[in-house]
C-alpha cells in the first residue's frame, strides 16, 4: 500500500537559483532548501505530489482552470524563460491518472492535462531539492492568482481528497507531498513601491500564517484565509492555497522545521511522520 512519508513547504522566487548560484551554499536561501532536502533525502520518496500555482505560463485566461493535475509521462521547462538549467522532468502518469479519476469520484470538477510544460514555479523548488530530478512527481494545479480564487476549506478539502488518493493506491509507494508558493507577494502592482517590480505587502500576514502552521492551527487559518485577505497580501497572495492543500494532507500535525524570510513573504516548512 501507498504512504505518505513528509510533507514539505518552499518559495519558487525566480531569481533564487541566479542568487544561489552568485552566492554560494552558504546563503541563507541555499541554507534553507538545503534542509528541505536533507529530509526529503532521508525519507526517500518514490514520488512527490506537488501542490502549484501556475503563472499563466501553462495555463492563460482562454483555459484557466481551479483545479488541474498533470498526467503526462515527462514534461520539461522552464516555459517562462527563468533563468535556470532547463529540465527533463518525469511524472507518475499512473498515479496523476488515479488523482483525476478519484476527484472526479468525490465531487472535484479536476481538470487533466497530457500535454503540458512547466514554469519556475515548479521547478524552482525541485532545482534546491531534487537537482538530479530523478524522483518523479505529480503536478496539482490551483488557481492561486486570478480572481475568483478557490476557497481556503475547498483548498484544504482537496489535499483530504489526495490523501485518501494515496491511501487507496495499492502499490507499495512512498509519497512526499510539496506546497510551492507565498504568503504575501505583490508583482507588478499598485502595492509595491514606486520604480519596483515586486514587494511583500503585508509581512504581518506572513507572521500570522507562519504561526498557524507552526502550532498547527488549521481551523484558524482556514477562517482567516479568504480571497480578499489574500489578495491583500499581494497579487499572488493566493499562493497560500497551495500550502492549505497540503495542510488536509496532513492534518493537524505541527512542523519538525519552519522558518520564514519576511522579507520575501514566504516560508520553508517539513512535517515528517517518522
Amino acid at each position: 500500500m501507498a504512504e505518505i512519508v513528509a510533507a514539505f513547504g518552499a518559495p519558487h522566487t525566480p531569481h533564487f537559483p541566479d542568487l544561489v548560484a552568485r552566492l554560494g551554499p552558504d546563503c541563507e536561501v541555499a541554507r534553507l532548501y538545503a534542509e528541505l532536502r536533507r529530509n526529503i533525502q532521508e525519507v526517500s520518496p518514490d514520488v512527490i505530489i506537488v501542490f502549484d500555482s501556475d503563472h499563466l505560463n501553462t495555463f492563460f485566461f482562454d483555459n484557466l482552470p481551479t483545479f488541474a493535475v498533470g498526467a503526462a509521462e515527462i514534461t520539461s521547462g522552464p516555459n517562462d524563460g527563468t533563468k535556470m538549467p532547463n529540465y527533463k522532468l518525469r511524472i507518475d502518469a499512473h498515479l496523476a491518472m488515479k488523482a483525476h479519476s478519484h476527484g472526479i469520484e468525490k465531487g472535484f470538477d479536476i481538470s487533466l492535462t497530457q500535454e503540458f510544460q512547466v514554469d519556475h514555479s515548479v521547478l524552482v523548488p525541485l532545482h534546491f531539492l531534487t537537482p538530479d530530478m530523478q524522483i518523479p512527481v505529480v503536478p496539482i494545479f490551483i488557481n492561486g492568482l486570478c480572481p475568483p480564487l478557490p476557497a481556503a476549506k475547498r483548498c484544504h478539502a482537496l489535499g483530504r481528497m489526495i490523501r485518501d488518493m494515496v491511501d487507496s493506491w495499492p502499490h507499495a509507494t512512498r509519497v512526499a507531498v510539496l506546497a510551492s508558493g507565498s504568503f504575501s507577494l505583490e508583482v507588478g502592482g499598485p502595492q509595491i513601491p514606486h520604480g519596483k517590480r515586486s514587494g511583500v505587502p503585508d509581512p504581518d500576514w506572513c507572521r500570522l500564517v507562519q504561526t498557524r502552521l507552526k502550532m498547527a492551527e488549521v481551523d484558524d487559518l482556514l477562517n482567516e484565509a479568504t480571497s480578499g485577505r489574500m489578495l491583500r497580501a499581494g497579487n499572488v497572495g493566493g499562493e497560500l492555497l497551495n500550502w492549505i492543500a497540503l495542510l488536509g494532507v496532513i492534518g493537524e500535525r505541527k512542523p519538525r522545521f519552519i522558518e520564514s524570510q519576511l522579507d520575501h513573504g514566504h516560508a520553508y516548512g517539513v512535517w515528517r511522520w517518522d
